[in-house]
């Protein structure tokens, strides 16, 4: 059987495994479009939701000097993807699909 996988548009890899979840961009109907973000996951607690974290460099003017920020998104995790803690990952903006979820995940790196 042959498994059918959307192309969501932008180049990644597409899981390996399959699921039948309607808010999964390559099995469901989500659309994906935005922001295109790289970060690590820290928290993989919840049920179909991880927290993943991204550390940056903010440049002060003033000091002229860069300062280290984190930032934390609430994201929504297949099961295709199986993710758990420490994994390195790619998300992208979608609709909001609760309160505080509005990214879901797009690829697993390795």
């Amino acid at each position: 059987m042959v498994e059918k996988v959307k192309d969501i548009g932008i180049g990644v890899n597409p899981p390996a495994a399959e699921c039948n979840d309607p808010n999964c961009p390559f099995h469901g109907s989500l659309k994906v479009r935005g922001q295109v973000i790289d970060g690590v996951v820290t928290s993989a607690k919840m049920d179909g939701t991880v927290v993943v974290e991204r550390k940056y460099l903010k440049y002060q003017q003033k000091y002229e000097r860069y300062e280290k920020r984190t930032s934390r998104y609430m994201v929504h995790a297949p099961a295709c993807f199986s993710l758990k803690a420490g994994d390195n990952v790619t998300i992208m903006e979608c609709r909001p699909l609760s309160k505080t979820v509005s990214f879901v995940v797009v690829e697993k790196r390795e």
